[in-house]
């Protein structure tokens, strides 16, 4: 008797520079023909994702339409965002209270929270079904992050060692769901809100911006935004001490005689 074979699928890449498509084989199990089993493939090419760089994308939105979701969390997105972008989080807090999650955001909250302000996230079971109900699939999107692209490094220790180069991105990781969800026209900012430079007199307007701060700065918070003040504290110390010790020898003896030997 032959034996049951689940569908199996295969992605191939095909695309040049930073624009991907995807193209899509399935294979399903058909009929039975003297003992063998049949297969049927459908080739199907699936949505393109557009990265570009921050004055493309502004031309994408001026020009061509596009719908700007900024998909970072609540924090960053609160201290600065543009200002005609709707808002869906692809990570929102994580306030589960089970003893494994409560010890992972107390260690969290002393280290990452503390030193670069950021919160302890989960991914948003919402983020592709929220966005369905709000756009239809062939509407425009560019979605934006605040780091855009980033280049991490990893070393691959099994089979064999070895190294490993891929791309992370909130905006890379939300395209890659709504593609998948059957979005067509879909657009990613490479280099991020941090690097987003002034409007140009051809894009006046389109990333005009609310918050606190600019934009290249919503993804500063903790004690971070604080070191460079710090510094130029005891920068000014260390100065006015090495030219009180230059001009007045005589009155710095004195003092360094004050001070309790060790």
């Amino acid at each position: 008797m032959a034996g049951i074979i689940a569908p199996s699928s295969l992605l191939l890449p095909s695309g040049s520079k930073l624009r991907t498509t995807w193209l899509e084989f399935n294979t399903h199990p058909g009929r039975t023909v003297s003992g063998k089993q049949i297969h049927r493939r459908n080739l199907k090419l699936r949505a393109e994702v557009n990265y570009v760089n921050d004055e493309e994308a502004k031309k994408l939105v001026a020009v061509e339409g596009y719908t700007v979701v900024d998909v970072r969390d609540k924090s960053q997105f609160n201290r600065a965002h543009i200002k005609s972008c709707y808002h869906m989080p692809l990570f929102i807090e994580n306030k589960d209270s089970d003893i494994g999650t409560v010890i992972k955001r107390t260690v969290h909250n002393n280290f990452s929270g503390l030193f670069f302000g950021l919160p302890f996230t989960k991914e948003n079971p919402e983020f592709v079904q929220s966005l369905k109900s709000q756009f239809s699939s062939e509407i425009k999107l560019l979605l934006v992050c605040q780091e855009g692209l980033r280049l991490v490094f990893h070393i691959l220790v099994k089979p064999l060692t070895g190294f490993i180069f891929f791309l992370l991105s909130r905006s890379a990781a939300a395209a890659n769901k709504l593609e998948r969800a059957g979005f067509q026209n879909i657009a990613c900012i490479t280099s991020g809100l941090q690097a987003v430079k002034p409007d140009s007199l051809l894009s006046a307007g389109t990333f005009d911006s609310v918050g606190s701060t600019e934009l290249q700065n919503a993804g500063k918070a903790g004690l971070v935004t604080i070191q460079g003040k710090i510094s130029a504290v005891l920068g000014t110390v260390l100065i006015c001490a090495f030219l009180f010790i230059t001009f007045f020898p005589d009155q710095a003896e004195k003092l360094f005689q004050l001070a309790p030997a060790s």
